[in-house]
């Protein structure tokens, strides 16, 4: 994974986020009747999902979800989260409060970008729906930018509710500013290597600067 393979980015792919979401539980209307499914698992406490009846709902990881939904097995429905009623009272509570973030799934984004691209017949008002979420994406990103601005070597800055996507821009920063916290008080200690490597890279391919927050928001585009 990117987050671990290169520890000068520590940052997850927009897939690696998204394979991370897929084993989160979500309901689906079987249209046939199947014998239960055994899988190993190691996130759930058992890895058997079914029996499986027509038109009697049953909890399944997104995964399997999306496997049926693509054999037209299935209809999905969406989590409660996702209805217009539920996302414009979280959107007036993100643009209401300045200093906190909504309740939200962790991979909010992740599951309703796979529910877009696979099961957008079985969302009621997907336009309003994603229009919401994209919204709501926005303002919380903007927010995060606000709170990392606070950030400082003598303070903590606790940032309640974040989403897989919003800590996944915040790690690579927060680390990079500790660490440079620690230069300032040990320059002997450490030398700056990742900024010379960076600066070097950039300057040898000509590549223009683009923040973490813009990388990753560019891969989610819905």
């Amino acid at each position: 994974m990117a987050g671990q393979s290169d520890p000068h980015i520590s940052l997850f792919s927009a897939e690696e986020l998204e394979f991370m979401a897929e084993d989160e539980l979500i309901e689906i209307v079987p249209n046939m009747r199947m014998d239960p499914l055994n899988f190993i698992c190691v996130i759930f406490k058992s890895g058997d999902f079914g029996p499986f009846f027509p038109q009697i709902a049953s909890q399944v990881p997104l995964w399997l979800a999306v496997a049926l939904k693509k054999r037209g097995k299935c209809a999905i429905r969406p989590p409660q989260w996702m209805s217009v009623e539920n996302l414009t009272r979280v959107l007036e509570g993100e643009r209401e409060s300045q200093g906190a973030f909504q309740v939200l799934p962790f991979h909010y984004v992740e599951i309703s970008r796979l529910l877009f691209d696979h099961a957008r017949e079985d969302i009621p008002d997907m336009y309003m729906v994603r229009s919401l979420i994209e919204d709501i994406r926005d303002v919380r990103i903007h927010k995060v930018e606000t709170s990392l601005e606070k950030f400082s070597g003598t303070s903590a800055v606790k940032i309640p509710n974040l989403s897989a996507m919003e800590v996944n821009i915040i790690r690579p920063f927060v680390g990079r500013a500790l660490q440079a916290f620690y230069k300032h008080d040990n320059p002997e200690k450490i030398p700056d290597v990742d900024r010379a490597s960076s600066a070097q890279t950039r300057a040898a391919n000509n590549e223009p600067r683009v923040s973490a927050t813009e990388e990753i928001t560019d891969r989610f585009h819905f």
